[in-house]
């Protein structure tokens, strides 16, 4: 009987089975999937002399993480590597926006776009080296953090105090006016803000913007070498060699409570799969606490709050085997590993606004990635392995494009989705369309399908916005990942501090299982097959 029962294999899930078998836990890994990983998957599947990452792609969270630098999966066979230049923005006037990997060359192009700029930049830079140390223990320590969080409190005083606690809740569109004449820096701070759900109007968006793009300029948007799958089969490895062991085709259909307590799980199959200190649930919050557990063993209160959960944007992806690099316009996108492709700060709210009222975006703000650009052993010589994603509702109410999209998404309404978003790409890279060698689409059904936890095609556990966040993930007075019952624990995304592979949610779970390590161990003497019995 293992010590732990961890449900999913996402990359949460497969850091705290690591850091359980590092105690000498025995652990147990069940993955509804028939293979490891959740959003963290690559593949042939656009064509077999390309590489495609399925879900995720770029890292900056993973190289920023003190969680899987502890690792070491280095020893198991991952490696990193990194576009030339971490991320740029085309202009419609053939000008590009870029964020380098130095704050020195960043603030320099700055400066071509509105003199004194680069200086603003450095200003933002030089915030980041005073606090960026602490705001990384901050987010990746259980909440409350409170050692990270008093050192926080200090640097705060030292970099400006209330002055700059306001400027990080502002807008992101309010701080870049207030920071920036010129547009390319405000664009990079927007652009990086949409990498979750916060619009340029949202409050908080500047400051989510400031972090993605410092943690960008400093670690780079690595990419795994041979693809996102490189990530995931290190973290494998490295539990298979501590004892642990993952199942995959297994899906669970409850969390088995005795006494107050989780003491196993339930597969679909029908087998029970008994824990004697632990299980960790690597699933939404709505799928442990509205799915996977009985209403009886939760909190009126609980239940009611999780009807207030709010997901984050539905998301709809486009996977390209290309015959040749894409002909930017703006020649410095070409070296870049991401690409945002949107008409200014305007076009991204006009998206979000779009969103925000159910329709799908007539334009939409496309994350643009160059894998091989990234990775030179994603595809053959002078080819590009590439993709881009954006976001739509979940509940669609009408289509601001004119083809009639109705959130079916039928192979017709897939198709026409997929050619809008091309007929975007050609408008910043004309002749992009000419060098598609074949395309997959995934539209938000069909994420969910291959990850249950991308629910409608939600790709960070549930909203970024401040309502959302801390003690208020995933719901109100929460921000921890212990839950009602005694035993059991969220390890997902859903639980602080949210989306991104970093490792954090299930290093948080682990540690707070361990923790409870000196509560009675419970001995269940079952694992049930199909068609067996067994007290419940």
């Amino acid at each position: 009987m293992p010590d732990a029962v961890i449900i999913g294999a996402g990359p949460n899930g497969l850091v705290a089975a690591n850091l359980l078998a590092d105690a000498g836990w025995s652990v147990e890994v069940l993955e509804a999937q028939p293979e490891p990983g959740g959003a963290v998957r690559s593949d042939r599947g656009v064509h077999p002399d390309f590489v495609s990452d399925v879900f995720s792609a770029f890292y900056p969270l993973a190289a920023a993480s003190p969680i899987l630098a502890d690792l070491r999966l280095g020893e198991d066979g991952l490696s990193w590597s990194r576009a030339p230049r971490v991320l740029a923005h085309p202009l419609a006037d053939g000008r590009c926006a870029v964020l380098d990997s130095g704050s020195t060359r960043t603030a320099e192009g700055l400066d071509a776009f509105a003199p004194g700029d680069g200086a603003a930049w450095l200003d933002l830079c030089a915030t980041w080296e005073r606090l960026g140390p602490d705001i990384i223990r901050a987010l990746f320590t259980p909440f409350p953090p409170v050692r990270p969080a008093v050192r926080l409190a200090a640097g705060l005083r030292a970099a400006g105090g209330l002055r700059l606690a306001r400027s990080l809740l502002l807008p992101v569109r309010r701080l870049g006016e207030e920071q920036f004449r010129g547009e390319a820096a405000r664009l990079l701070l927007a652009g990086n803000a949409l990498h979750a759900d916060l619009g340029p109007e949202a409050a908080g968006s500047g400051g989510f913007g400031w972090l993605m793009s410092m943690l960008g300029q400093t670690y780079g948007f690595p990419v795994p070498v041979g693809g996102a799958g490189a990530l995931t089969d290190a973290l494998v490895r490295r539990l298979e060699r501590h004892g642990g062991a993952v199942r995959c085709g297994e899906r669970v259909n409850e969390v088995v409570v005795r006494g107050g307590r989780a003491v196993g799980v339930r597969t679909a199959s029908g087998e029970a799969v008994p824990a004697s200190r632990a299980v960790l649930a690597d699933v939404s919050a709505p799928a442990l606490f509205g799915e996977l557990l009985d209403a009886r063993h939760l909190p009126g209160s609980l239940l009611n709050d999780l009807r207030r959960f709010q997901w984050d944007f539905a998301t709809f992806k486009v996977d390209w085997a290309l015959d040749g690099p894409v002909p930017w316009t703006a020649g410095e996108a070409s070296t870049a590993g991401t690409v945002h492709l949107a008409d200014g700060v305007d076009g991204l709210t006009r998206f979000a606004a779009q969103i925000a009222t159910g329709q799908v975006p007539d334009r939409p703000f496309l994350l643009f990635g160059q894998m091989t650009t990234a990775d030179a052993t994603r595809s053959p010589a002078g080819t590009e392995s590439a993709w881009a994603y954006t976001h739509v509702p979940h509940r669609i109410k009408g289509d601001a494009g004119g083809d009639s999209l109705t959130g079916l998404w039928d192979r017709r309404e897939q198709e026409a989705m997929a050619d809008r978003v091309e007929n975007e790409i050609e408008r910043w890279a004309p002749g992009f369309r000419s060098r598609v060698r074949s395309r997959r689409v995934l539209a938000p059904p069909t994420l969910e399908a291959m990850d249950a936890n991308l629910h409608g095609g939600a790709i960070n556990g549930g909203t970024a916005a401040a309502h959302q966040q801390l003690v208020f993930r995933p719901m109100p007075g929460t921000g921890r990942p212990e839950t009602p019952v005694k035993g059991l624990f969220l390890a997902s995304a859903s639980a602080h501090p949210g989306g991104g592979v970093h490792g954090a949610p299930g290093a948080n779970a682990a540690r707070a299982a361990l923790r409870g390590r000196r509560s009675p161990v419970v001995r269940v003497p079952w694992r049930v097959r199909a068609g067996q019995t067994a007290e419940d």
